[in-house]
């Protein structure tokens, strides 16, 4: 079994679901991962690359989708914009504690605000 498939069983996830850029910087990472040359460095350097993709994904994704005279919220934004929290997310880890600490209480109020 590959290590994309283990990661996909894993996480629950299609890596082909990912768009071109994410997919591109995962296949890179995959390939570091694989010649052990993972560093925190590039791993930050990929976590912003793949944040950057979803956010010009989501500037060019409209806000709701229109089925005649009907306006419906548009699911995929939705999806994007909880991908860009998590890329947000990582990224504060890595880059500092205190950063960190404030995108994860801004993450859990966000939870317990929809309930």
């Amino acid at each position: 079994m590959s290590l994309t498939s283990q990661i996909e069983e894993k996480l629950g996830l299609n890596i082909e679901n990912l768009n071109a850029q994410e997919k591109q910087t995962y296949l890179n990472m995959l390939t570091d991962v694989e010649q052990s040359i993972m560093t925190p460095e590039k791993l930050r350097d990929y976590i912003i690359s793949m944040k950057t993709a979803v956010e010009t994904e989501l500037i060019n994704e409209p806000e709701f989708i229109r089925v005649f005279i009907f306006k419906f919220d548009n699911r995929k934004q939705i999806l994007l914009k909880a991908r860009l929290q998590n890329y947000m997310l990582l990224e504060s880890f890595l880059l500092s504690p205190e950063r960190a600490k404030e995108q994860l209480e801004s993450a859990i109020s966000g939870l317990v605000g929809r309930g």
